[in-house]
């Protein structure tokens, strides 16, 4: 098992956001966590990246997840944000470089024997290599985002946490990271948890999902089995299918 979660509730401020959400991720899976705008998706990936307290019990590649030390957390789960973002003028290369800090050992942690090759790996993954001397701060939206990717990848983790990683970009970015991370997953030993709202997102790279409303799950399963049109109408208190499938009907006669 890569993750697995058991009666996840989480409270901030006084409120309880998600309450009693249990889940399992296995080795190939992309888990999609959907649901309408405060459902409690963001915080339940804040949770199980232990950005967040919870009670409840969550286990990464079997290990409780309050056991690890931090360096150990970052060598086996990865997490990219919707907004990274870096205020300095790092090149591509210095950002990738950065996620072999938790690998680091010996006098002032310089020691990596691999760092260099999983830097180069990282770089050609995510199509970066050319620009490895650029500034982050002269690139693209998008080439911002695979940068980023880039240093989560260069953890080796075994666990990949997105949070609506393509929510700003255009669609030829979009589509990009979706490929890159599904490339990423289908290798052996890794699994992905996204955060998505878009729907079609969901059901085209997803493998499974967990279906959130007001904290609470009301399905987990395989995509198909959770994204049903009775779930998404119960959820949503609208015709979800019918809606995205009317929404198409302009693309018929292009």
């Amino acid at each position: 098992m890569m993750l697995r979660a058991e009666h996840v509730s989480v409270g901030l401020g006084g409120k309880r956001i998600v309450e009693d959400v249990s889940f399992t991720v296995r080795e190939g899976e992309w888990l999609m966590l959907v649901g309408p705008n405060g459902a409690g998706k963001s915080t339940l990936l804040g949770a199980v990246s232990r950005a967040l307290p919870f009670t409840g019990e969550v286990e990464l590649c079997g290990r409780p997840l309050r056991s690890l030390s931090g360096s150990e957390l970052a060598r086996r789960m990865g997490v990219l944000c919707q907004h990274a973002t870096s205020t300095y003028a790092f090149t591509v290369e210095e950002v990738v470089s950065m996620g072999r800090y938790a690998h680091q050992r010996g006098l002032l942690g310089r020691s990596d024997p691999e760092g260099a090759a999983r830097v180069e790996e990282a770089l050609a993954a995510v199509g970066l290599a050319e620009k490895r001397h650029q500034s982050v701060l002269t690139l693209s939206g998008g080439e911002r985002q695979r940068a980023f990717l880039g240093q989560v990848l260069c953890q080796q983790p075994a666990v990949l946490l997105l949070d609506e990683p393509a929510n700003h970009l255009d669609l030829v970015y979009q589509k990009q990271l979706f490929e890159l991370v599904d490339a990423w997953r289908r290798k052996p030993g890794r699994a992905v948890v996204s955060v998505v709202h878009d729907l079609s997102l969901a059901r085209r790279w997803g493998t499974h999902a967990l279906l959130l409303h007001q904290g609470r799950s009301e399905g987990f399963g395989t995509v198909r089995e959770v994204l049903t049109r009775d779930a998404m109408a119960r959820v949503w208190q609208m015709d979800v299918a019918g809606w995205m499938l009317e929404t198409l009907e302009g693309w018929r006669e292009v």
